[in-house]
């Protein structure tokens, strides 16, 4: 059993490129971006950070190039931070939970909406009598 270190790091870890992005990365191709998680491999050396992007397609390609190509940069700056003998690599990847919740809910608003239309538009039974 591992522990709870990789779990811990992975927040640190999360926390901190986030602070790194916000204040320190100029490219302008990084726009709107937040980190929503960061995942460790089980030997440390491979931190996946999946970000969200506020912004079209093309904005979200662009940001996704620009932080791959700052990641060692981003990676130099953690390494500072973390004090491990060997800091991850950090592959970024697009987070789309937001696109997809918010697709969920509106299937869930259009069912309800026609459930809604089905029940004012069927006779009431129940005053048979």
């Amino acid at each position: 059993m591992p522990g709870r270190r990789p779990e811990r790091l992975a927040e640190q870890i999360k926390e901190e490129v986030s602070l790194i992005i916000a204040g320190e990365v100029e490219d302008p191709r990084v726009g709107f971006v937040t980190v929503t998680d960061a995942k460790l491999s089980a030997d440390l050396r491979h931190a996946k950070i999946y970000v969200s992007v506020l912004g079209s397609e093309n904005e979200v390609k662009g940001s996704l190039s620009a932080l791959k190509h700052a990641s060692g940069f981003i990676r130099a700056q953690l390494g500072a931070v973390l004090r491990m003998r060997h800091t991850p690599e950090l592959h970024f990847a697009y987070d789309d939970a937001e696109l997809r919740a918010a697709r969920i809910e509106e299937l869930l608003s259009e069912e309800a909406a026609t459930a809604l239309e089905g029940d004012q538009s069927s006779p009431d039974r129940d005053n048979s009598g």
